[in-house]
Order: structure tokens, then sequence, then C-alpha cells
């Protein structure tokens, strides 16, 4: 009776484990076969019951076990009796599944028989499957991140370094894994580093856990950068990591200070644009009538001697005005294909009449034509400029050297601003002067920086090289070092062999005529300046203050051949409104415009035609002699 109460409660254990439970004979024959068994497999216990227990292995385990069984039954081998193994079982319908196999050996009426403890391992591999193949993609993340990730622990020791860390730092991975992380950071950060990870760990006083920060790093070569740094905190094994995700800031800033510069350039620009028109029409004034009293005066030597000296001021401060403009990229540019070989060749003599005698000069130009899209005479001016600065930097004397060249530019060539790839005319201009150190060099292109002593230099030069550049679609860059000398590069567009180079501008003679002229000019200094050029080189006069004037006058039936106007006029009409209607009245009507404000500044406040010809105030009878005429005897 007992034995049936422990045989019945022996049978409770096995029909309710969770585990699978199998018994097998010496042969192989299924003997028992447990519920849990059944959910394991799908098979109902009549199905299996006296069968060989092969139905349940795929292969190779079929063979395996029938040599198992074998050997164990001849020489008595326990290959894997008493031990655990994971191996493969087939389920009824053919699929298969991981499972943990403990094997045991028992006997009956004097035979041996084997009990199989049967653990289903799905959920498991499962479980390490998803967890393989999430940190499978946690490392991809990682290595393919962008931003910088470093991982470290509770000492500051470095557990992780990822490719973007590695290319921001200089640093390989195995440079840095186990070492601390203070070697990455520059002072004072180094010093306080230590302190932090040990307050922190000893207060929890978390000074940037869980936000970010602007800080500096150190890399390899020992240069540093900005960047910025987010930590987060987590938990392994019971102790703090922390995760730090690094920002490269180094275009940003390099953005900022180009935005900075850039607003520089505006205000000025603004500033220059607000005073140009006056300032301009005053120096209009003074400059034409000198000019006019120093041809009646030719007789008299002491006193065109003195306006010679009115000249030369009212030119001195045109020049001042034109820089403002260049410089804040707002001057009116009249590019053409230019030979940049024959323009430098051309200067050759202005230049060495206005060099010292001890200043050698030295032209190295390009064995083929280099032709650049730029206006000559700004070039001129701007290599000029050049010119007189290497002199400056030469006191005792040194050789100054211009070179021509073919460049090809992409968006390497100036890590600190954009560039337009394509192909360049590289003007460079050389001297074996004192040369500049880098904190120098930085600011070279800043308005009204200049290293000059009082009253020998505007700080306007190579600020109007700069704006000339850019505005011409170029580039300028300097090279320097103190005792060393200076080479300062300017890029211009390259124009290909196809075009027609036009010839650096020269000193022409004052051509007149006869043609009919209307002057629409509101500043009476400046219209009384207008009517006496013009008709001193023979032309027709007729005079309005503004455009209604001006309209009135052509609707009244006034015939002209040119109409030379102001562009900006008080009346509630512009120059452009006034070209406009009265071409309407004759379409055909040659115009030429005068300003002195920027070009920019004229575009905001009218449709602006990009053909039309425009004489910046101030100007000179010669120019606008020549201005008048080739509009004239140009297309209408």
């Amino acid at each position: 009776m007992q034995a049936s109460h422990e045989q019945s409660r022996l049978r409770a254990v096995v029909d309710t484990a969770i585990d699978g439970v199998i018994l097998i004979n010496a042969h192989g024959v299924i003997l028992m076969f447990n519920p849990a068994c059944e959910r394991l497999f799908g098979y109902a216990p009549y199905e299996v019951m006296g069968r060989n227990v092969k139905i349940l292995m795929p292969e190779p385990y079929q063979g395996a076990h029938d040599e198992f069984l074998r050997n164990y039954l001849e020489t008595g081998e326990r290959k894997i009796i008493g031990i655990g193994r994971e191996v493969l079982g087939r389920r009824r319908n053919g699929a298969t599944f991981p499972m943990d196999l403990s094997v045991a050996q028992a006997e009956e009426d004097g035979q041996p028989i084997f009990v199989g403890i049967i653990r289903d391992l799905s959920e498991r591999k499962a479980a390490e499957t998803a967890l393989r193949e999430g940190a499978a993609q946690l490392r991809a993340v990682v290595e393919t991140a962008v931003d910088g990730v470093i991982l470290i622990d509770a000492r500051g020791l470095v557990l992780m370094f990822n490719p973007a860390c590695e290319r921001l730092f200089g640093y390989t991975a195995a440079d840095v894994i186990g070492q601390n992380v203070r070697m990455l950071m520059p002072s004072p950060y180094r010093g306080e580093h230590d302190s932090y990870i040990a307050n922190y760990n000893h207060g929890g006083i978390a000074k940037i856990i869980g936000i970010g920060r602007e800080v500096t790093g150190l890399r390899k070569d020992g240069t540093s950068f900005p960047m910025d740094l987010s930590v987060g905190e987590a938990k392994q094994e019971g102790e703090s990591i922390f995760v730090g995700i690094i920002h490269d800031l180094t275009g940003r800033k390099r953005t900022e200070e180009q935005l900075v510069q850039a607003q520089k350039m505006e205000t000025v620009g603004q500033l220059s644009g607000g005073i140009a028109h006056d300032f301009n029409n005053l120096l209009t004034v003074i400059l034409g009538n000198a000019e006019a009293l120093g041809l009646r005066l030719k007789a008299r030597n002491d006193l065109r001697q003195l306006s010679d000296t009115i000249i030369l001021a009212a030119e001195r401060g045109a020049e001042l005005t034109r820089g403002l403009l260049a410089f804040s990229r707002r001057q009116v540019l009249q590019p053409t294909v230019i030979d940049c070989n024959l323009l430098i060749e051309s200067m050759r003599m202005l230049l060495r009449r206005t060099l010292r005698e001890d200043i050698a000069l030295n032209i190295a130009a390009s064995p083929t034509a280099v032709n650049a899209l730029a206006d000559p005479a700004q070039i001129e001016s701007a290599l000029l400029n050049l010119s007189l600065n290497a002199q400056d930097a030469m006191p005792d004397g040194g050789t100054l050297t211009f070179a021509t060249a073919e460049v090809a530019l992409d968006e390497t060539s100036f890590p600190r601003e954009p560039v337009q790839p394509g192909n360049y005319v590289a003007i460079t201009v050389t001297d074996n002067g004192s040369g500049m150190p880098p904190e120098i060099v930085e600011r070279a292109f800043e308005p009204f920086f200049t290293t000059k002593e009082v009253g020998k230099g505007s700080g306007l030069g190579l600020s109007m090289v700069y704006g000339f550049a850019k505005q011409s679609n170029g580039h300028v860059n300097i090279y320097s070092e103190p005792g060393l000398g200076t080479s300062i590069r300017l890029y211009l567009p390259l124009v290909g062999q196809g075009a027609a180079p036009q010839r650096s501008h020269a000193e022409e003679r004052t051509v007149g005529g006869n043609e009919r002229v209307l002057v629409v000019e509101d500043d009476a200094l400046v219209r009384s300046h207008a009517i006496s050029s013009l008709e001193g080189i023979g032309y027709r006069v007729i005079v309005a203050r503004d455009g209604p004037e001006a309209l009135a006058l052509l609707r009244g039936g006034v015939e002209i051949d040119l109409l030379f106007t102001d562009v900006v006029m008080p009346g509630g009409m512009n120059g452009w409104e006034v070209a406009a209607l009265a071409r309407e009245l004759s379409p055909r009507l040659k115009v030429l415009f005068t300003s002195g404000y920027p070009l920019e500044t004229l575009s905001s406040r009218g449709q602006s035609d990009p053909a039309a010809r425009i004489l910046s105030k101030p100007y000179r009878i010669a120019e606008l002699a020549k201005q008048v005429r080739e509009v004239l005897d140009g297309p209408a």
C-alpha cells in the first residue's frame, strides 16, 4: 500500500513537472512521455509510446543516438550519462527547437533504462538573439554616429571610444581605452576633472550630468577645438558609468566668426552708404570747380598750385569714400575680361614711379595668358594698395615680386571660409620684408585695423582688396611669417581662352561733342558743375532739378540726345523711373546715370538694369566726357 502511495506521488511529480520527462529502455524505445513532453514535441503519449526515441530527433542526432546505445551496451561507455548538454529536438510538425538534455541511468528488472530531463531553451535563445542583435544595433549606431561617443567608469578610465572620437581627437581607440579621460582635456579642465569625479562619487554633486555645455577638447597633436559635451549616467553591476556625447563646434564657431565679420562689413557699409551721397556731391563740386579754376589760371603758376592742391585733397577724399564702399562690397564694378599678365606689365612704369628706389621690382608672369573676369581699374587699385603695404614692410629696401598663375580651388582650399570650386587666376604679391605674426594676419582684413602710426594709414587698404575680391566672386589670402616676408594672393575667376581680353584702362584725352544733354540733378552745386563741364567740352545742356520737371520738358517737346540723371532724388521720382518714362516718350533715348550711393542701395530703391551705365561720384571731367561719349556712340 505504501509503495502504491509513493508511486502515485512520483507520478504526480512527473506529470506536473515544467520540464519534460521521458523514459526509454536500452533499445531506445519510449516507455514514458509526460505532459510537458507532449507540449514540447506536440505528440500525444499514445503516438510515441513503444516507438524509438529517434522520432523526436533531427539528423544528425539520430545516428549519434544509435551509436551511443550500441557503445553503452557493448563497452559500458557513459558518454552523456549524468551531464547535461544542449541539443535539438524535433516536433511533430517537423520544426526543431533548442533544448537542454540531462540523462540519468536506472535499472528495471536487471535491464538499464534511461531518464531524460528536457528543458525548452527557445525563449532563452530568443532572448539571447535579441540581446545580441540589440547589442549589434547599438554598436552600429555608436560606431557610425557623426558625434563622438565616449564611455568612462567611476574612476575616469575610458571604456569605449567610437570612430567619431578617433577622428575628432586623432587618437585610436587602443590609444585611450584604459587611460584617464583627462588626457583629452587641456588646462584647466584637466586639473578639475578628477576632483569633479571624486565629488560626484562621494557627495552626488552632479555638475554637468544630464546637461550639455561648451568645453574645449585636446587633440593628439596638441591643438584644441571647441565642442559641446553632454554627459549621462548609467549603472553597470552596481557601479556608475558615464556616457559622453561630443559634438564638434569648429564649423559652427567658424560660421559665427564669419557672421560677425559680415555684420561688421554690413554696419560700415550702411554707414558709408548713408553719408556717401552728400559727401560725394560735395567732392564733385570741389573737384570740378578746382579743375575749372586751374584751367583759367594757366598763366598764374602760384595760384595754379593752389587749385592743384585742392584737386589732390578732393581726390584723396574720393579715394577714402571708394575705400568705404569697396570693403563693404557696395562699389559699382565694371567687370571685363582682362589678361592679367598684360595688366601687370602695363603697371610696371606706374609702380616704378610710385615705389622707392631701394625696392627692386620683379614680375614672374605665367608663360600662358591668364584671363580673369574683373574690373581692371579695381585690380590695379588693389595691386597698388598691396605694393604700398609691401613697401612699408621693407623700410630698408627689398624685392617686390608679382606672379600670375592658373590654379584650381575646391571646398578645402580655405578652411575658414566657403570657396566656390573652380579655376581661378592667382595674382601673388610677395615681399621679403618684416612679415606679420599670426595675430596680425588674423585681423589684417578688418576695416580700420592698422599697425601704422596715426595719420599714416586709414586701415582700409587690405579691406578694400578683400571687399573687391569677394564682390568679384573671388578670394584673397595672406601668407606671412615674421622675418620672412609676406605673400598675398588675389584669386579672380578664370575666363576661358575664347574670350577676348580688353586692354588695361589708361588715361584718355577728353573728347566732347555737340549733342543735346538733359541734366537731371537736385543738388545745385553738382548741377552747376555738370553744366559747366559738359558745356566746356561742346555739348548743349538742358537742365532739370528733379524727375517731374525733366518729364515736363520732354512732354513739352524738348528734344535731347542723352539723359544724364542722378539716381536718388527728392520729389517722389528716382532716376530709374525718370529714364523709364522718358523712354516711353523716346524709345531710343540714350541714358547715363550718376550717383554717390553704392549700387546695392540703388538697386533696393528701384528696378535697376544690370546693363545700365553708372558714373560714380565724384567724377573727373575726363571720366564724364568718356562715359558720355561712349553712351552716345553706343547702341540705345
